[in-house]
């Protein structure tokens, strides 16, 4: 299609709002979701933003297998925890709900943690921690997803990519933010390299051989879906790089996010029945804050973090490294970078046109139609 690929943000938030709302998704439900979704892109996370847009969210629901209109119910509450069920509703809105009452029981109490069953994709992980802190708290999350991903020694997907994401404020201009799933590489990764056709890292993926998976992204996704090859945790194949250790995590997300809320976990959340046929993904999900002033108090708290992440910049660098980055500062490097707009590949872009000619979007036309 045409060379400029850039869509200013304004246009493209304009459009994933009202296809949202297309797709039956209440106004402010869908404001949240397009904030979450394209805040994975003004980060350069492109494996969650606007290239799952399509396949992920108003496919699902196309397909009737996750809901327009989420229902968020509380199931069990105290002062300082909750469990809820999001019914297979909007992941972004149960999770932007869920933290956000984690941080009004943190803000009272110190500490909150929500539990949430029957959730669907929510989204990069790492937007709820950053609701914390710019709250002046420390936020975790994590969740549990479609089982893609082999145990050590084991060459099936027995769990997800299942990231254990934290965010802590600091007196920079970002804040200290680890996003990143238990494996290596992640599906939307796998589908993001696809979409541009692109090959597979080698040791990111084993066959059933034990083998590792190389070459088309494509082919390395299908065999995935089709059970025959799965992503490796941290550390890649066997122990010799301590995959055990992203084995250990992976698995620690998994409890957290099944126990607590009596949630599915491992190969019953491939989305598919007894039968095959597909049904909601029913995700688990878990969001902690942590309010710092409770503790010695926020300012301290900014201070202390933006010393530790300032030494370790400082520190000696490798003989070809420009410089030494601290989680978070790439992202926000980029959301700079990104000030004037969001790139979007020639699959994404057709996806659009689609999506705009299918719900009458007239008012809507994008500079790679030129």
């Amino acid at each position: 299609m045409a060379k400029n690929n850039i869509v200013d943000w304004k246009t493209i938030t304009e459009f994933v709002i009202e296809s949202f709302v297309g797709y039956g998704v209440p106004r402010a439900d869908a404001e949240i979701c397009a904030d979450v979704l394209l805040e994975s892109d003004k980060r350069g996370i492109e494996s969650h933003g606007v290239n799952r847009f399509k396949p992920v969210y108003l496919d699902r629901i196309k397909a009737g297998i996750q809901n327009p209109v989420t229902n968020f119910e509380i199931i069990k509450e105290t002062e300082t925890t909750a469990v809820a069920d999001g019914h297979s509703g909007m992941g972004q809105v149960i999770g932007f709900k869920a933290m956000t009452m984690a941080i009004e029981k943190a803000k009272q109490y110190g500490m909150g943690m929500v539990a949430v069953r029957n959730s669907c994709h929510y989204g990069i992980a790492g937007y709820y921690p950053s609701m914390a802190t710019k709250q002046g708290c420390i936020g975790i999350t994590g969740t549990n997803a479609r089982p893609s991903v082999a145990p050590t020694f084991g060459v099936e997907g027995m769990f997800g990519t299942n990231p254990l994401t934290i965010g802590i404020p600091t007196d920079e201009a970002f804040d200290f933010l680890i996003d990143g799933a238990t494996s290596i590489t992640q599906n939307g990764k796998i589908e993001y390299y696809a979409r541009l056709g692109q090959d597979v890292h080698p040791g990111t993926i084993v066959d059933l051989d034990g083998k590792p998976v190389e070459g088309d992204a494509g082919e390395a996704l299908k065999k995935i879906r089709a059970g025959t090859a799965a992503l490796t945790t941290l550390g890649g194949i066997g122990e010799e790089l301590a995959g055990y250790k992203g084995y250990g995590y992976a698995m620690a997300v998994e409890m957290l996010s099944a126990c607590l809320q009596d949630g599915i976990f491992g190969k019953d959340l491939d989305g598919k029945d007894k039968n095959g046929r597909i049904k909601p993904y029913e995700l688990g999900h878990f969001f902690i804050a942590i309010d710092t002033n409770h503790f010695l108090g926020e300012a301290l708290c900014r201070k202390k973090a933006g010393d530790i992440l300032r030494a370790v910049r400082a520190s000696k660098k490798a003989p070809d490294a420009e410089r030494i980055y601290t989680a978070g500062e790439k992202e926000y490097l980029t959301r700079l970078a990104r000030k004037d707009g969001v790139p979007i590949n020639d699959s994404v872009q057709k996806e659009i046109i689609a999506i705009r000619d299918e719900l009458g979007l007239t008012k809507f036309h994008f500079p790679f139609e030129d």
